[in-house]
């Protein structure tokens, strides 16, 4: 594990609430969507149909934060709805989801969605939820996932629903079920990765009652189709706490059916025999490669963070030990990037996602072999054609993969990689790395050696990037002179 990152700084805290703040929270939020509220809850009321914010509008209403992308559950069945959104809109509606009661609706900048009341749950056998029309907001409440999303703010008027406590588990940073978890987790088992991913995005506590029901009931996830469990996981990944929402599906055995990949690690001791396993290491990792994830742009990004979370799962397939009791894993990098890509396509994330985990997976030990300095700049050239369009974040999993408590070790680390990075922007600078290519091209090719288009082209290709590599750039007479050379001891 080769490359360290500065220390973390502290891990952000959930936001504290309390009671006496929430009325005005909830009221300053809530003007500042006013014209979008109250419009809407003046034609739904003209229409004779209820309407009601609902689910995470409210809950982070209550904690000082305002959204634009709003959700509603109202009385009208689809086709009223989509009517009255016509007329807020000015017809920029759409109706995915009208099979579940749901027309969407855009104008400026606000997003808003509007559910007929509702009730779901699944056939035990089935992977899609039954569907029916409920008739009363406490109702519609009532099958929702978690308390603190089981809240509502009647429209026009502005009054609050809290039907199940939902204030106090926002107060006290827990997460419970409105009804009991066993019948929540049984409608839909979905629910049991949303804790974890509430758990992860919020910070907040999961209430044992509704852990000892994931745990009896873990192996319901496995009717959930592979996409919902897929969209879940990015969240829970991409999340300000992943690490919390990540132990407990492990801890619940969710993981087991979710991402077994990850539990796995647990069984598992680094090489070094230090005091962390590798599912702590990995853990470990995927936190300080959030640390780092500000050299990559703004907001979240799933796929460095998704490659720190796999980048040791060869270690197990691998793990082999030595007649002087070391451990070794090697080959891991390679095995790890097959069981990435495998996991990945059964959970029907894209090509590009899969391709670009997986890569970051298979060089991420690539740095280990660069000592302190010792690589010839076709090694430098060679890493940065192989890292392609994912180095800076192949630089954020490298730095990231260093959990050492040896201070002197991570800082000559640091310094090393440091010291890489420094290489390839002054070899980028005077050979454009970024976009490397032979020095000569295809139909240049062709008409040096007389030939058309086919394998032979590819070859010569394939040989005069392999030279640029090696050698760096070469003139056009140079690399003219060096294709000719290799076209004619071809032909011997």
């Amino acid at each position: 594990m080769p490359t360290p990152s500065p220390a973390p700084g502290p891990t952000p805290s959930p936001a504290v609430v309390r009671v006496a703040d929430v009325p005005g929270r909830v009221a300053a939020t809530l003007d500042a969507m006013g014209d979008v509220l109250d419009e809407l809850g003046g034609l739904f009321a003209e229409a004779g149909e209820e309407l009601a914010l609902v689910g995470g509008p409210v809950r982070d209403a209550m904690l000082g934060r305002s959204h634009h992308d709003l959700d509603f559950t109202t009385s009208a069945r689809p086709d009223v709805t989509e009517r009255l959104l016509k007329k807020f809109a000015g017809g920029a509606t759409w109706d995915m989801g009208r099979a579940f009661g749901t027309i969407g609706a855009r104008r400026g900048d606000w997003v808003v969605e509007v559910t007929t009341y509702r009730s779901e749950s699944y056939d035990p056998s089935s992977r899609k939820p039954e569907v029916d029309f409920g008739d009363s907001l406490e109702g519609d409440l009532g099958r929702r996932d978690f308390t603190v999303n089981a809240m509502a703010v009647r429209l026009p008027g502005r009054e609050v629903e809290d039907p199940f406590g939902g204030v106090v588990d926002l107060v006290q940073q827990v997460l419970r079920t409105p009804g009991t978890p066993e019948d929540s987790f049984t409608d839909d088992p979905l629910r049991m990765m949303r804790a974890a991913r509430f758990a992860a995005q919020l910070g907040f506590d999961v209430a044992p009652e509704v852990v000892t029901a994931m745990t009896a009931m873990a192996e319901r996830i496995s009717i959930v189709s592979a996409e919902r469990v897929r969209d879940e996981l990015v969240k829970l990944v991409c999340a300000p706490y992943p690490r919390r929402g990540l132990a407990l599906l492990v801890d619940t055995g969710l993981a087991d059916h979710v991402l077994p990949e990850l539990p796995a690690l647990a069984l598992e001791r680094d090489e070094h025999h230090r005091h962390k396993d590798v599912y702590e290491h990995t853990l470990t990792v995927l936190e300080q490669a959030i640390d780092l994830e500000h050299r990559l742009g703004d907001g979240p990004d799933f796929v460095a963070r998704f490659a720190a979370l796999m980048h040791d799962v060869g270690k197990p397939r691998t793990r082999r030990f030595l007649d002087d009791g070391t451990v070794t894993f090697h080959h891991h990098d390679v095995v790890g990037a097959k069981i990435t890509r495998k996991r990945m396509k059964a959970l029907r994330f894209s090509g590009d996602e899969i391709d670009a985990v997986a890569k970051l997976v298979e060089l991420h030990l690539r740095f280990h072999g660069y000592g302190t300095g010792e690589w010839t700049d076709s090694a430098v050239r060679r890493y940065v054609r192989d890292a392609g369009d994912q180095l800076e974040r192949l630089h954020v999993l490298t730095r990231a993969d260093c959990t050492t408590r040896n201070r002197r070790k991570a800082e000559r680390l640091r310094r090393t990689y440091d010291d890489l990075e420094a290489r390839i922007e002054r070899l980028s600078e005077a050979e454009e790395l970024a976009s490397l290519r032979p020095d000569l091209d295809g139909n240049q090719i062709m008409e040096i050696l007389g030939i058309g288009p086919g394998r032979e082209v590819g070859q010569a290709y394939q040989f005069l990037l392999d030279l640029r590599i090696e050698e760096g750039p070469k003139s056009a007479d140079e690399a003219r002179a060096a294709l000719l050379a290799w076209w004619e001891q071809r032909a011997v």
